[in-house]
């Protein structure tokens, strides 16, 4: 943890710039600044802490280094209180708003080799492992374009793009993690465990792309979300619900799964356009015009997509 103005310039000499500063109790991308000189270094620190303290009622924050053009890759994994761990493959959730926000993860990543993504599996075990964590769980990493992969957190709870993991391996993870919770050993082993097809998930929030993504709360007039073969929605909306300007904004998780990634991008774009939702503004429109971007279609996206490639039109 960094302490003082002073243990934040020792660290920053250490790990060279750019550098990220991080709310030690953070989440959602709140109590996060990255520093790319000496000079925003101490106003960057009282920015990030005064964030996690309003967010979190935790000021702490820690320094790590920044990746350029980097994926967030986290893994999936399993472990019960008998010392049994497995991991179910990985999600890239590079697709994310300034705000370091998710707005799109799918699984598997197109991006890694099967090599790297044993290499990077194993690690996700080996620390939980090492943690003697019981419980399911994600362990989070930033990779590099040249397949270098670094640990970045991780979160010990179910997450909000859990669903996308089920749909590639047919596990039901609140299943397994209440059986954990029973003291059960797990039924499955790390060869029991295989990818099949695509998955892919877009959160659907109320926020006004056209306003920097900015919170738009009302009325919700209308809703039909979308169904059929491979489609999945998991929402608590319905005709008439108040949206509050208090809490998340994210109002519906729509899944798609297909045999291949080019299938579950046109049945994700399919699923959108039949989704309707009236009264508030929405991602919605926004999510099919990343869909269609010829980078996103070719899986070449980092944590800085949007805004290279969508938000700046290059």
């Amino acid at each position: 943890m960094i302490r003082d103005e002073r243990e934040a310039q020792d660290a920053a000499k250490e790990i060279g710039f750019p550098l990220i500063i991080k709310a030690s109790a953070g989440g959602g991308g709140k109590g996060m600044r990255v520093v790319n000189d000496a000079d925003d270094l101490l106003s960057q620190l009282a920015t990030a802490r005064a964030e996690a303290e309003a967010a979190f009622a935790n000021g702490e924050v820690y320094i790590e280094k920044y990746l350029v053009e980097p994926r967030h890759i986290e893994v999936q994994i399993l472990a019960d209180e008998h010392g049994n761990v497995i991991h179910l493959g990985e999600r890239d959730c590079s697709v994310q708003t300034a705000r370091h926000q998710k707005m799109l993860e799918e699984a598997p990543c197109a991006f890694l080799s099967e090599e790297l993504r044993n290499q990077i599996g194993e690690a996700a075990v080996r620390g939980a492992k090492a943690v003697g964590y019981q419980n399911a769980g994600t362990i989070e990493f930033l990779v590099s374009k040249t397949g270098e992969f670094f640990f970045m957190e991780m979160n010990t709870r179910i997450q909000v793009e859990h669903p996308v993991t089920e749909l590639v391996t047919g596990i039901d993870l609140i299943k397994e993690q209440l059986r954990i919770a029973a003291g059960e050993k797990l039924a499955l082993r790390q060869k029991d465990v295989k990818l099949q097809g695509h998955a892919m998930e877009v959160r659907l929030t109320a926020e006004d792309p056209e306003k920097n993504f900015a919170p738009s709360s009302g009325r919700v007039q209308f809703f039909d979300p979308p169904g059929g073969f491979g489609v999945r929605v998991d929402s608590h909306l319905r005709a008439d619900y108040l949206v509050p300007p208090y809490y998340d904004s994210l109002l519906a998780k729509i899944l798609v799964h297909a045999p291949t990634r080019d299938e579950a991008i046109a049945k994700m774009e399919r699923a959108l356009l039949e989704t309707r939702l009236t009264g508030i503004a929405t991602t919605r429109d926004f999510h099919l015009q990343v869909l269609k971007n010829e980078f996103f279609q070719r899986g070449e996206i980092a944590t800085d997509f949007l805004q290279r490639r969508m938000l700046n039109g290059k």
